[in-house]
């Protein structure tokens, strides 16, 4: 979950109305349908452990004016904590209510939901990182590429292909600030690189690009790690190549395996390991050790 999306959202809705208001009365209503179910799983299979899932926008101020933080931690707020504050902690966040005023949201409640949200906290958080922006109140600065989230650019780093800038720093600073907040285990199950990527006439595919992307961001969990968050897992994005949800098309490859198929429909749909292939699979086996 992501309210950022929910609030940012312009893409076709058809016959669903668009409103904050309805978006957040369909959150409510999936936040209570999630405690619901991580209540059923608790009272039913003592053994279970339930988890949730947030796409994780990371953003810093854009200067250290107190007009830039004060928007940064508002953007925090409605796109990373409101839904996993509900999640962890059983209950709306403080910042809610005003949230709800500014943006004339009044939630329809049934008497039993407060209750239903206290009782299905999840056992451990999961998320997303991919990248991170800059915030800055008026917005003012230049905006950076990519499809997934707005956000000012941040001249220290590097971007993609598609301009999401590259941030392994960043998952270190992310991981400490979940973990602070909520103190319960995490795991990461998004990571990865989009890029485009080449088939050499033997049929390999060099991509030490997207080597150098998840080796740098495996070793800013270990530093998370001896800082005291604990980590209970990472899946990288992903496995195999698809079309991209950000931008609908497959030259946007995450996989460490590479399908044929291409932007116009034509290809085999052969698959072929790319050299991240190899170099996850001595990852695996080492456990993280032989990066």
């Amino acid at each position: 979950m992501s309210t950022g999306l929910l609030k940012d959202y312009s893409g076709p809705v058809n016959e669903i109305s668009n409103t904050m208001q309805d978006r957040y009365q369909a959150l409510h209503h999936q936040l209570v349908a999630s405690a619901m179910a991580v209540k059923l799983a608790h009272e039913n299979y003592k053994h279970f452990k339930m988890g949730n899932m947030i796409c994780f926008l990371t953003t810093y101020p854009r200067t250290c004016r107190p007009e830039d933080i004060l928007e940064t931690q508002k953007a925090m707020r409605t796109v990373n904590w409101y839904c996993s504050d509900v999640q962890v902690r059983g209950k709306y966040p403080s910042y809610a209510e005003t949230f709800w005023k500014e943006h004339h949201i009044q939630l329809k409640e049934e008497p039993e939901d407060r209750d239903i949200l206290r009782d299905g906290t999840v056992d451990f958080y999961t998320f997303s990182y991919y990248m991170t922006s800059c915030t800055g109140a008026g917005n003012e600065g230049e905006k950076i590429g990519g499809n997934i989230a707005g956000g000012l650019k941040n001249p220290y780093l590097e971007a993609s292909e598609w301009g999401w800038q590259i941030d392994p720093e960043g998952l270190r600073y992310t991981l400490n600030e979940i973990y602070d907040r909520y103190q319960i285990p995490l795991m990461i199950v998004e990571n990865g690189l989009g890029a485009k990527d080449t088939v050499e006439a033997d049929g390999s595919i060099h991509d030490s690009y997207r080597i150098d992307y998840l080796r740098s961001h495996i070793q800013q969990m270990k530093l998370a790690v001896e800082d005291g968050v604990e980590l209970m897992g990472y899946t990288p994005w992903g496995c195999l190549d698809l079309i991209s949800a950000s931008t609908g098309e497959m030259a946007k490859r995450y996989g460490m395996i590479y399908v044929d198929k291409h932007d116009d429909g034509s290809g085999s749909l052969k698959r072929s390991r790319k050299d991240s292939f190899f170099w996850y699979q001595r990852v695996i086996r080492s456990n993280g050790e032989e990066l």
